[in-house]
């Protein structure tokens, strides 16, 4: 099998630190270009990775023109999603998505619909779905070991928002550029976590969204600028299978890097899911069986090894035809979109916004 050769564009954090690794983690994928529109990161990323000259890009739609590039992953700040998968599919070629896929609703429809009408492969990176703990979860879900499933809650932790931090008004706070906060950053792949696990649509939500840290230095050091989106998220849900969940995301939980907790509370079991309590692991805890219930006790699982999986190799195997099914695809990033815009009304409105009756169950998980 041809390796595939991939260009990324926006060489920041997620993709220093996940896509650009995952690629050469895999044997099937080669780095063949990158693309930043400042020179000096693009220098020494470039310098890194052994990139030729040739090969590294400040416009971005020269890195989709060019012949050595089979796919593009696409790592930018959100407001550049939208026109950059555009453009990656107006030219044909298949796309890895940063979440949320794009700024409103009405964008992630259109880039659906231009991607389903030219047949362009495509992933959206909810990381999430790639952790052994929620696939092994959902399967327990799915298998009816849980039973009937109640309730779900869903807590998604960061701290680099506290003032103490003391993070300028990167473009994270801006709303023109990200969209939403905390709930765009977080709080997409809470609402996504839920979908995958319980294959459970939204049916209507109500959300309180506040900002506590309004002002943050500007990143010049000239002064200070306001920042205008929402530092965290309260959102209660009610489902299409009839369970009730509720999410909640933050960046401003003292000690907490990247904490996340899902419980699903079941008529037979119940199950923990845990991201970060101990640095970097995911772990499912399980209560099941008359015992153990009564014990009051959740005992650890041992997830099987068949539970693994990795993103960069995920997409490379929708590329190349041998995909598990498993993977969010342009149309969950949709819904996703659709969901948030949904919160984004409740917390205006202080009232409970419906999702029924708009292509919300479309998507088949």
């Amino acid at each position: 099998m041809r390796a595939v050769k991939i260009g990324v564009i926006g060489l920041g954090a997620i993709s220093c630190g996940s896509h650009l690794p995952g690629i050469l983690g895999c044997q099937d994928a080669v780095l063949s270009a990158v693309c930043d529109i400042d020179a000096d990161v693009l220098k020494r990323v470039g310098d890194q990775y052994q990139i030729d000259d040739t090969h590294r890009f400040t416009d971005y739609r020269q890195l989709i023109a060019s012949p050595d590039v089979d796919a593009i992953e696409i790592c930018t700040p959100n407001d550049c999603h939208f026109p950059m998968a555009m453009d990656a599919v107006s030219a044909g070629k298949p796309f890895s998505l940063e979440k949320p896929v794009t700024l409103t609703a009405d964008q992630a429809y259109q880039l659906e619909q231009a991607t389903r009408a030219s047949n362009i492969k495509n992933m959206v990176c909810f990381s999430y779905r790639f952790k052994a703990a929620t696939r092994y979860l959902r399967h327990l879900v799915q298998t009816g070991a849980l039973g009937e499933v109640f309730h779900v809650n869903l807590r998604y932790y960061q701290s680099w928002g506290m003032p103490e931090a003391d993070c300028p008004l990167v473009w994270r706070f801006i709303k023109k550029r990200t969209g939403s906060g905390a709930l765009g950053d977080l709080g997409s792949h809470a609402l996504d976590l839920v979908r995958f696990v319980t294959r459970q649509e939204y049916r209507s939500v109500a959300a309180h969204l506040g900002n506590r840290v309004p002002l943050r230095k500007l990143e010049d050091g000239s002064g200070t600028g306001q920042s205008d989106v929402d530092d965290y998220c309260d959102c209660l849900a009610q489902l299409d299978g009839g369970a009730s969940a509720s999410i909640q995301v933050t960046r401003l939980a003292y000690g907490r890097v990247n904490y996340q907790q899902m419980e699903i509370y079941g008529s037979k079991a119940s199950a923990v899911y845990t991201l970060d309590e101990i640095p970097n692991l995911d772990e499912l805890q399980i209560c099941t069986g008359q015992p153990i219930l009564s014990a009051r006790d959740f005992v650890k699982a041992d997830i099987p090894s068949s539970f693994q999986a990795n993103q960069t190799q995920a997409f490379l195997d929708i590329l190349n035809g041998c995909e598990d099914g498993l993977s969010a695809t342009i149309s969950d990033g949709r819904i996703n979109q659709q969901i948030m815009d949904a919160v984004l009304e409740a917390g205006e409105k202080q009232t409970w916004i419906p999702l029924v009756g708009n292509d919300i169950q479309e998507v088949c998980l």
